[in-house]
């Protein structure tokens, strides 16, 4: 089991729309992509945003996610 959960993550991704408003995220695909490109700017050399443990790229991708240190635009 991931933590967070995918559905954690959409929630803080989430978290700036207003009511009536489309989601930023719907899907887990887009949390998938978005923390997948995140983590491939961190193997090319791009200092991570948050202070972790981790040291696999995917898991601070998604520790940056779940912080609110990266935000996903509806251009993804």
């Amino acid at each position: 089991m991931l933590h967070p959960s995918y559905t954690d993550l959409m929630k803080v991704v989430n978290n700036e729309v207003e009511q009536g408003e489309a989601p930023v995220v719907n899907s887990r695909y887009s949390i998938v992509m978005a923390t997948s490109r995140r983590a491939r700017q961190i193997i090319a050399g791009e200092d991570p945003l948050v202070n972790t443990r981790q040291t696999k790229p995917l898991s601070i991708a998604i520790e940056e996610l779940n912080q609110g240190k990266i935000k996903i635009s509806h251009e993804e």
